[in-house]
């Protein structure tokens, strides 16, 4: 059989226009098999495989109608065209609604083949390109659910290895006597945790291009009240998040802004005997969010103390930055208020 020869199968009890069909469509390209009922139609099309199948209206016991509804119930059914009198308008439309991919007025002459092979072909050719889009976007879809694995696989291993440099810190923190270097690389260790976090959300979620900021910011803020909160003198955390979810590099930011300014106000807003409270938002507003972190301490100016490096300080901007954002203070009430507004995208 030739490599573009079509197997047509031509379903119709009529045995003169069944021997005519054979002859001209075969002339036209086709490998015609014929049922004269279908009953007969419909096992063949079990048995054996068609590119496309014609069928007649009107046929004793089960019509073209019936016969189509139980083709297009097969498994990969082929692409059917319907055959119709001149006068049946309304049971061409009956048999598109019913799945046929095409149909052609019955009439008498070459010409009439000449437009039946005309919509097989066309049939086709559509049923191909079809089947070609079906094929590349189940390829797609693999190729997206292979790389959603490989990447939460890859957050899956950051996040350990964050986890393992933090327990490296750890442990030479211990090791130290120098209190001040002892706090420096506390820090070092929220930093890192902020991120670890942002990574454990991604491989623990189905989407892998967003982080549920309610979600991220509650654990983070759970770690960062570990190491703050206290009972003498009273100190806690306060959070309130809108519902979001930010591309992961916002997230990473916004963590670390969060973890920069949280830690701040602790250190700085209250004395050590001061009881007090730290306050986190972050509330959407249309396209953009708004990040607030406040306290009710001494606010901007406090009594001299010994400061830090400024790392917190340049981190804060560099994050910001990031955001193609900047930090706002207001200090107009008690205590300060930081602001950071960014886009949603």
């Amino acid at each position: 059989m030739p490599h573009n020869l079509r197997r047509l199968l031509y379903i119709d009890d009529d045995a003169g226009l069944r021997a005519l069909a054979t002859r001209a469509l075969t002339r036209r390209g086709f490998d015609v098999t014929c049922a004269d009922s279908g009953e007969a139609g419909i096992a063949l099309a079990r048995s054996e495989h068609f590119d496309l199948v014609a069928v007649d209206h009107y046929m004793p016991g089960m019509d073209g109608l019936a016969t189509l509804v139980q083709l297009r119930a097969l498994e990969n059914p082929p692409p059917v065209v319907y055959v119709t009198g001149s006068e049946e308008g309304p049971v061409a439309v009956a048999a598109l609604k019913a799945g046929a991919a095409d149909y052609v007025v019955k009439t008498v002459g070459a010409d009439f083949f000449d437009l039946l092979a005309a919509a097989l072909d066309h049939v086709r050719e559509h049923s191909a390109l079809e089947r070609d889009k079906r094929l590349a976007e189940e390829r797609l879809r693999a190729s997206n659910a292979r790389l959603e694995a490989l990447l939460g696989e890859v957050n899956h291993r950051v996040a350990n290895s964050l986890q393992l440099v933090n327990a490296m810190i750890r442990l030479q923190a211990n090791a130290l006597d120098n209190e001040e270097a002892r706090q420096a690389l506390a820090d070092t260790e929220r930093r890192i945790e902020a991120i670890a976090q942002v990574h454990r959300r991604l491989y623990t979620s189905d989407d892998v291009e967003g982080v549920d900021m309610e979600d991220y910011l509650k654990a983070l803020v759970d770690e960062l009240g570990e190491a703050w909160s206290s009972d003498e003198p009273r100190r806690a955390l306060r959070l309130e998040v809108d519902p979001m979810r930010l591309p992961p590099d916002s997230a990473v930011s916004l963590g670390v802004i969060v973890n920069e300014l949280v830690s701040n106000a602790f250190k700085y807003a209250y004395g050590p005997t001061v009881p007090g409270e730290v306050r986190i938002s972050l509330k959407q507003d249309g396209d953009a969010y708004m990040l607030a972190v406040e306290d009710d301490g001494v606010g901007m100016d406090p009594t001299p103390r010994t400061r830090g490096s400024g790392l917190g300080s340049r981190l804060i901007k560099a994050m910001a930055q990031s955001l193609r954002g900047s930090i706002q203070y207001d200090t107009s009430g008690q205590g300060v208020r930081a602001v950071l507004r960014g886009a949603m995208a």
